[in-house]
């Protein structure tokens, strides 16, 4: 996985109350503690880009449609350089899906493709040529 994409799918992670509510008490607030930590590495990253600070709200609450648009704004931003940035990342997918993180899940790197999917439950139609 590219290291924005990497960041974009901890921050949906660290904000789903579903990721963290079968985990016991004191992991919820490691867990809470390392997204509120991602998050303003992220706000730091994009600092007085307006763009990138409405993606980033706007993905908060619809991600779904969202998750383009921010990675688009952190690559622009040059996140995935970012070594603290991705690191906590990282992290915050090793606690919230350790099994995932272990097996590689969120090491995924894709340059020059076209058509590629990384994640769980995806549909892609392709039409390619004219």
């Amino acid at each position: 996985m590219g290291p924005v994409t990497l960041i974009v799918t901890a921050l949906a992670a660290g904000s789903s109350t579903g990721a963290i509510s079968a985990l016991e008490l004191d992991a919820k607030n490691v867990v809470k503690e390392t997204y509120s930590r991602l998050r303003g590495l992220v706000k730091q990253r994009i600092a007085c880009q307006p763009g990138a600070e409405l993606a980033l709200a706007e993905y908060e609450t619809d991600p779904e449609n969202w998750a383009e648009p921010l990675a688009r704004e952190l690559t622009a931003a040059g996140a995935a350089d970012d070594i603290d940035l991705v690191a906590v990342a990282a992290a915050l997918m090793e606690l919230v899906d350790g099994p995932g993180s272990r097996a590689g899940k969120y090491d995924v790197t894709i340059k020059d493709s076209t058509a590629v999917q990384v994640g769980d439950r995806n549909i892609q139609v392709n039409a390619f040529g004219s």
